[in-house]
């Protein structure tokens, strides 16, 4: 079936598809075995018709962006793997309001919004990913939500019909919305408000340099793995109070610069990281009684692999 699969892909799109794909090569944590199918769609048009064509031939399928908020398996992914790094970057912005399609990085479009002196977006430079992950965790950083001055979401429904989402369609809370798994993000609408240059390049800065003071960039992560359970307590300074800070477990280690960022020092591998997720989780659940949720998303575990995440 699967070889069936690849070759209707082959002779049906112009994207590029690769066989038995190292998924550490497309994450931010370079750790995770293959995919069994790799694609990177290069237009909306093929997206849409890679995933009709995965149904057509009941293959399993999963959609990433940059790679940058995931765990994945040493033993990779079933099934299908769209990558949507290549397509979906168009941005247009007209006076106040912005329209994005949802592969272009976060980064880029907070950088295109100060060009055009626009106050909102400014806070969330540096926060990595795609503006489809972000919207779908509800990335946030420094005092601002990806989601506050959102106006609506063009979406791919699990119907495979295109669908236009009001901000009130959607429930966001604190790193979490109600997308489904099966919803694939294509765009968004944001209305922003003008403001002095010199008012956003102070919010811009006081952002760069509070993620660069606190967080180990020179190393590869996943950004925060757990949430914060709550206003009053951080999940890194719980886990660094237990004692774990700068914990090691083959190439893996709990950084030393802030204790919710797990990073891979070389050759990490995703058992190892999962080793110390449960570590952290149970020190913090034994010494304070708070169960510390996850932020990073894993995928290609089996379910008695991450009992208990």
């Amino acid at each position: 079936m699967i070889n069936n699969f690849k070759e209707k892909l082959v002779s049906s799109l112009n994207s590029e598809i690769q066989v038995n794909e190292p998924m550490k090569k497309h994450t931010t944590y370079g750790i995770g075995g293959t995919a069994d199918i790799f694609i990177l769609p290069n237009k909306k048009e093929e997206l849409i018709k890679i995933v009709k064509l995965s149904k057509e031939f009941n293959q399993e399928l999963t959609v990433i962006g940059s790679g940058s908020n995931l765990l994945i398996s040493d033993n990779g992914i079933r099934g299908i793997v769209i990558s949507l790094k290549n397509c979906l970057k168009s941005i247009n912005i007209d006076k106040n309001k912005i329209y994005v399609e949802c592969g272009i990085m976060l980064g880029k479009l907070v950088k295109e919004s100060m060009k055009h002196d626009l106050k909102g977006l400014e806070n969330l430079i540096g926060v990595p990913g795609t503006l489809g992950g972000a919207l779908i965790m509800n990335a946030g950083a420094w005092g601002g939500e990806i989601s506050k001055n959102l106006e609506e979401v063009e979406i791919l429904n699990d119907k495979d019909e295109i669908e236009i989402l009001k901000k009130s369609d959607i429930d966001f809370a604190y790193r979490s919305s109600s997308f489904t798994e099966k919803t694939i993000l294509l765009s968004a609408s944001f209305k922003l408000k003008k403001s002095s240059k010199q008012v956003i390049e102070e919010n811009f800065e006081l952002a760069k340099s509070g993620r660069k003071n606190s967080q180990p960039l020179n190393y590869r992560s996943a950004g925060s793995v757990f949430k914060n359970p709550s206003a009053e307590h951080s999940a890194g300074l719980l886990i660094d109070q237990s004692g774990l800070k700068g914990l090691k477990i083959g190439d893996a280690q709990i950084s030393n610069k802030h204790a919710n960022f797990f990073v891979n020092n070389g050759n990490a591998k995703a058992d190892d990281m999962i080793s110390l997720i449960k570590k952290a989780k149970n020190a913090v659940q034994k010494k304070y009684n708070i169960n510390l949720d996850l932020e990073v998303k894993l995928l290609g575990f089996k379910p008695d692999e991450i009992k208990g995440l």
